[in-house]
């Protein structure tokens, strides 16, 4: 499976953005997704993730309420829709997928498949 996020760009605060994550190679609709992101001189850390069935999801807890995890298994994409952007969710996000491990999506090391980072940046 690779995976590929887009959708990044430079805005504003208070602006939204969505970003998504398609994957190629079969078994898209039996993995679990997350969103990670890297600020500069960060480490990577957790943003969102859903259960392969599509009834669960998970958020870190400065973008609950303003971040969503979606996905469309017959487009084989998962996206992040992001709400009221703040100069601290400037980073770089990647989207990631696991094969199992479902009570631990928070964590990077869970997953198999990372996509390569797009990079938001929100300015004042």
């Amino acid at each position: 499976v690779q995976l590929q996020a887009f959708g990044g760009g430079l805005v504003q605060a208070g602006d939204s953005l969505r970003l998504s994550c398609v994957a190629s190679g079969r078994g898209f609709s039996r993995l679990h997704i997350g969103w990670f992101r890297q600020a500069p001189g960060k480490e990577r850390e957790f943003v969102a993730a859903m259960q392969w069935r599509g009834d669960t999801s998970y958020a870190e807890r400065s973008v609950k309420g303003r971040f969503t995890i979606s996905r469309d298994n017959a487009k084989n994409t998962a996206y992040l829709q992001m709400n009221t952007l703040r100069l601290d969710d400037t980073a770089v996000y990647y989207c990631a997928a696991a094969t199992s491990g479902s009570y631990y999506l928070s964590r990077s090391d869970t997953y198999d498949y990372w996509g390569q980072g797009t990079q938001v940046t929100v300015s004042s």
